[in-house]
């Protein structure tokens, strides 16, 4: 389960349009679900067992898959590498779990919280250094696109934006002599001057042409018969106009890792906002959360909208999604076990592993049950024929 927060808007690093209907072949789109689940729980995984083995935590199997096992691929000093049938990621089982292991002094269960901490750490981690990694890929053979404004779509009838004389095709350079080159600057501008005039720039048949807008309340009913309302806003529908920077390999890297820790900043500030709209502190931002049909409807979406490079670009974010979440103190996700961790580092003592087990459980109960309620959703859009991504 993911927020979908501020995710639509950041796909402009592929070049992508936002996705109307999710045309792609339901089929097609979850065979690319899956592979991108594979690649991205393998890779968060692999962090867990490479940091255990260089601490000296003992692993008894690294899997490939959820269990039933379908064969053994080797076995290298004690760890034996599995393919397994259910294809929805991968696991590592550590000395010491399951009803057959014994503890010890090498098992993770046993080892102090420097040695645990490090091994928790590792799998979100590694998730972060794959999307910095596929960003530097794309970069390097695609170039990085800049944006220089807000390319309108469409204008919604009965809004700010068609009183103000908003058209189709304009480009939105400034609102309130701000730059709009940011994935919200547009929704923070308006919140920010709700009920306000402010002057808007945007760029008509090659020329700049000023307009005064005054944001507010809008409601408009889509062409897919869905209806659209804010509380502040202009009411026209948008995507990056962007420019083309070509990059060598090493600047492209570089690149990608400050691109990376934006869309972290960009992330963390979403998450942020929609905690504070559950409990009414903000405005929630657009968007909400989705489970694994709404992923694999937005990962056919993507792919429908951009191809292959859209299909990594949307990888990576995923991934840095990944990475936030798993670090969030959430009871059963890694967060959660390093919080553990740092318990014990300050009393000197380990928490009473049955006290953990049943807070873990409790808490991946509560998981699986807002996965399950979040996926009645993801059944009713894709029933009714919502966008996941769209706007």
């Amino acid at each position: 389960m993911i927020p979908l927060t501020h995710l639509a808007p950041l796909l402009w690093q592929a070049q992508l349009s936002p996705p109307d209907t999710g045309g792609l072949n339901p089929i097609v789109s979850i065979f690319a679900f899956l592979v991108m689940l594979v690649i991205l729980v393998f890779v968060h995984e692999l962090g867990h067992l490479l940091a255990a083995l260089r601490v000296g935590i003992r692993a008894e199997e690294f899997g490939i898959g959820y269990p039933p096992r379908m064969f053994t691929l080797f076995e290298h000093n004690g760890v034996k590498y599995t393919l397994n049938w259910l294809p929805l990621g991968g696991f590592v089982k550590f000395a010491g779990e399951g009803d057959d292991g014994v503890y010890g002094t090498g098992s993770l269960a046993e080892a102090p919280p420097w040695r645990k901490i490090p091994v928790m750490l590792a799998g979100p981690l590694m998730n972060l250094f794959l999307a910095i990694l596929i960003f530097a890929f794309i970069f390097s053979i695609n170039g990085y696109p800049v944006p220089t404004g807000q390319n309108i779509a469409a204008i919604f009838p009965g809004t700010p934006a068609e009183a103000a004389g908003f058209r189709e095709g304009d480009i939105l350079v400034s609102l309130n002599n701000a730059s709009v080159t940011g994935p919200n600057d547009i929704i923070q501008i308006a919140r920010a001057n709700n009920g306000i005039p402010i002057e808007a720039v945007v760029l008509r048949d090659g020329e700049r042409v000023a307009l005064t807008v005054t944001p507010g309340p809008w409601t408009a009913t889509l062409e897919d018969g869905t209806t659209q309302s804010m509380n502040a806003g202009i009411g026209f529908s948008y995507s990056p106009e962007v420019e083309i920077i070509g990059m060598n390999p090493l600047a492209a890297t570089w690149t990608a890792v400050t691109h990376t820790f934006m869309l972290v900043g960009a992330m963390l500030n979403g998450l942020g906002q929609l905690i504070g709209g559950l409990f009414g502190v903000t405005e929630a931002p657009p968007g909400g959360v989705t489970g694994p049909i709404g992923i694999a409807r937005a990962t056919g979406e993507v792919i429908d909208s951009g191809g292959l490079l859209a299909f990594w670009n949307w990888t990576a974010i995923l991934s840095i999604n990944l990475f936030l979440l798993n670090l969030l103190p959430i009871p059963a996700l890694d967060g959660s076990h390093i919080m553990f961790s740092l318990i014990e580092w300050v009393r000197g003592k380990k928490v009473p592993p049955e006290r953990e087990a049943i807070i873990h459980g409790i808490g991946f109960a509560t998981l699986m049950g807002l996965i399950l309620l979040v996926t009645i959703g993801d059944v009713m859009n894709a029933i009714n024929g919502v966008p996941v991504l769209g706007r």
